[in-house]
């Protein structure tokens, strides 16, 4: 309040002021004020909305073609990653049973009493799948595939897995500690060495004028991507350089494999131990073998150098296999005719008599020899590839660890490997000794072994080695003894010739009312009565002479031993052996669930003609067509073979035998058809895998446990002779080798040929 009364007598003073002086006149305008400095630039305005698009224009007129440029060179080959591939499963027990056996049979007795625990799957239904399955209980791994290295070294040429797998041996580490112990079922089960066969490369391979299919186009792309060949691999065109080095690879690609595996204790799964010395045995000269009782031509190297008396070159065809009780491998040179060309080939797909093949009536036979310039390896335009036929179709020793060019003797004296010459040439499928319930060979009496020969029409043999077996005998003294041996031959008979599988008149084989065979020795100097003598008019007719007689059944004489071993299916045929339906596998049974040991073939199936009739005698090749009738067995069978002194077969001259399953190609889930590979468990326990099933019975190739126990015969649902589904392989492949570990707690198997026919990319995921 006091400021405004200060403020108001200021004012009055003013006004006084103004009224004193009075009014001044106006003054002149004051110059104008320069101008002020330029104000600054606004800040921009915010964008404007986009506008909207416009109409689109017309389409231009199309231009014409440009000119084709010119083809660029072959890029390298692109394999297909999913390419399904061969390979070896392991399918370990995470159950607590003790073993995959008991399992399994724990199982069989809970389904014939219908007590099967509830949401168990006993046994595996017969669902095909692109994947391996298995009971539940069953660990599952991949161990192996096609074209894997073995070592850690990923060269092209450094030793890889080969291709389509087939017979498994297992070796576990440590099985030798302990002097006189064999390899079954001794060392160690979680680390261990196996021997896997190889077959062959499936599909068509190239020629000059048409192009690789399946396998053989995959192996071409994978050689490209290597640099191996560097020609444009699906051409229809291959130059005979590059022909000449694909056939060389593709021999890498059969025989055997010897590699070093181990378990993982806490998955249970298997793999490769890449750090041990894995080798390769293959068809190359980089594997050399002794040929042993059997006289061979000089053969040569793969640069045309002749090999010391006796050498061959490499292993073909490997099918099936034995493991012997001193601890080598024998492998089955099996369609070894497809590689150089066939020694018998007398016979065609039907079993019908071809003249002009050296095998004539009227002189002693005389078969080619030479490689034919249109097999699988003989097509090579490099001469030195072109082997002789004669030097494959052997069974094969391999000395597993041994480098593959060791070949027997080369050395040291019983060390390397061998081709076993006096057993005789065939399409060998596999091999089984007569072992005691330890799994040894009896002292005191000759070594016994079994072999099968798989084609149509084949037959059984028994080989008895000259000298006894015994004790202390060291590895080398006991390999000896399959170089000087007598054959026989399993004559079936009363087997109908029109079924293959019954005794004539309809009847099957039982064990109450059992077939009666002989063994006839088959040699130049048996005096065996010829089982076709009495049929072509001389009753007395002994085979020795029936052998050597130039027309005896159409066909020419066999001069001497060497050419009986060299041409077994034909000398079987001019004597009348009973033939068979294709028998796969022959095992020796020691410890049979029967009480007496036995032998137990595979027989596949026969859907064919024959060659012979119920007499033995040989149809006329003019008349075959009509004469032979075919064989309606295409579902397989199981036989087991009792000898007429079962603790002494190499002297037993007479056997009985017995029909104890019959395949069907009815699907079902206790049905399957076409058994292949057999396996005779620790405790007697009959296994066996198929091959077949998925076209025949129209369900997956599988391995089957075998119920064969005569105690189930009282289970409320019957079981005995039944076979129960253990694991299935994927697509159209093939089940082969099963093997178990020591403690059989592991079951080892080879998925062979998946995809051959049918859409497939296993194992790939």
């Amino acid at each position: 309040m006091k400021a405004r009364k200060v403020l108001s007598g200021v004012g009055l003073l003013m006004m006084g002021l103004f009224a004193a002086c009075g009014a001044g006149e106006k003054g002149a305008d004051g110059t104008n004020g320069s101008n002020g400095e330029p104000g600054k630039n606004g800040e921009p305005g915010k964008p404007g909305d986009p506008g909207k698009p416009g109409d689109p224009g017309e389409a231009g007129v199309t231009g014409e073609a440009g000119t084709p440029g010119t083809p660029g060179t072959p890029g390298k080959g692109t394999p297909d990653p999913n390419y399904p591939l061969s390979g070896v499963v392991a399918l370990s027990l995470s159950d607590s049973a003790a073993s995959i056996p008991e399992l399994v049979k724990a199982r069989v007795v809970q389904y014939g009493s219908g007590t099967l625990p509830a949401g168990v799957q006993f046994p595996l239904v017969a669902t095909s799948t692109d994947s391996v399955r298995a009971l539940s209980g069953l660990k599952q791994s991949v161990v192996v595939k096609w074209l894997d290295p073995l070592r850690w070294d990923a060269a092209a040429t450094a030793p890889r897995f080969g291709a389509n797998a087939d017979y498994i041996a297992y070796f576990g580490d440590g099985w030798s500690a302990t002097a006189g112990n064999p390899p079954q079922w001794n060392g160690s089960s979680t680390s261990a060495w196996i021997f896997v066969n190889h077959e062959y490369v499936s599909g068509s391979s190239p020629t000059s004028t048409t192009d690789a299919k399946g396998q053989q186009l995959f192996f071409a792309q994978t050689l490209q991507s290597w640099g191996i060949l560097t020609n444009d691999v699906t051409s229809s065109s291959w130059s005979d350089d590059a022909l000449a080095k694909f056939i060389v690879q593709s021999k890498r690609q059969v025989g055997g494999s010897w590699l070093h595996i181990v378990q993982d204790p806490s998955t249970l799964e298997w793999a490769i131990d890449r750090n041990a010395t894995s080798l390769r045995y293959d068809a190359t000269d980089a594997t050399l073998l002794k040929t042993t009782g059997y006289t061979i031509g000089t053969q040569k190297d793969d640069k045309g150098a002749s090999l010391p008396s006796g050498v061959v070159v490499g292993t073909a065809g490997n099918c099936s296999g034995g493991q012997t009780p001193w601890g080598t491998v024998l492998t089955g040179e099996e369609n070894t005719q497809d590689y150089y060309g066939d020694v018998e080939a007398c016979w065609n797909g039907d079993q019908k008599f071809i003249t002009g093949a050296g095998f004539d009536k009227g002189s002693d036979v005389a078969p080619s020899v030479a490689a034919s310039l249109t097999s699988e390896y003989g097509k090579s335009s490099d001469a030195a590839h072109r082997k002789d036929r004669d030097a494959y179709g052997w069974m094969v020793e391999i000395d597993p660890g041994v480098a593959p060019t060791e070949y027997e003797g080369r050395t040291t004296a019983g060390t390397g490997h061998k081709k076993l010459g006096a057993l005789g040439r065939a399409r060998w499928e596999m091999a089984g000794f007569v072992v005691d319930g330890a799994w040894k060979i009896p002292t005191g009496k000759p070594l016994v072994m079994y072999a099968s020969e798989d084609r149509r029409g084949g037959r059984v043999f028994k080989y008895v080695s000259k000298e006894n077996y015994t004790a202390g005998m060291t590895k080398a003294q006991a390999r000896s003894l399959l170089d000087q041996g007598t054959i026989y031959v399993a004559h079936f008979a009363g087997l109908d010739n029109l079924t293959g599988d019954t005794l004539v008149g309809g009847a099957v084989p039982t064990e109450a009312a059992p077939g009666t065979g002989k063994w006839i020795k088959l040699s130049v100097d048996s005096t065996d009565l010829a089982p076709n003598a009495t049929a072509l008019g001389t009753a007395t007719k002994t085979v020795g002479e029936a052998l050597k007689d130039k027309n005896w059944n159409g066909m020419g004489g066999f001069p001497n031993d060497d050419t009986v071993r060299k041409a077994l299916f034909t000398a079987c045929n001019k004597i009348g052996i009973m033939e068979l339906n294709r028998p796969e596998d022959a095992e020796w049974n020691p410890k049979d669930l029967s009480g007496k040991p036995r032998l137990y073939i595979a027989f596949t199936n026969h859907t064919g003609f024959t060659a012979l009739d119920q007499s033995g005698k040989m149809f006329d090749p003019a008349t075959h067509a009509t004469d032979s009738k075919k064989r309606p067995d295409a579902a397989g069978s199981i036989f087991s073979v009792e000898e007429a002194d079962p603790s002494n077969p190499a002297t037993s001259a007479t056997f009985k035998y017995m029909r104890v399953w019959k395949g069907s190609t009815t699907p079902g889930l206790l049905a399957t058809a076409n058994p292949d590979n057999l396996m005779i468990d620790r405790d007697g326990g009959v296994w066996f895998g198929t091959d077949g099933a998925f076209r025949s019975a129209k369900q997956p190739d599988a391995i089957y446990y075998l119920d064969l126990d005569p105690a189930h015969k009282t289970l409320a649902t019957p079981t005995y002779g039944v076979p129960f589904r253990v694991v299935t392989v994927a697509s159209d492949a093939e089940a082969t080798g099963p093997a178990f570990s020591s403690d059989m707690r592991t079951l080892f198997l080879a998925v062979q040929h998946p995809g051959e026919d049918v859409y497939s990319t296993w194992p790939a995921r």
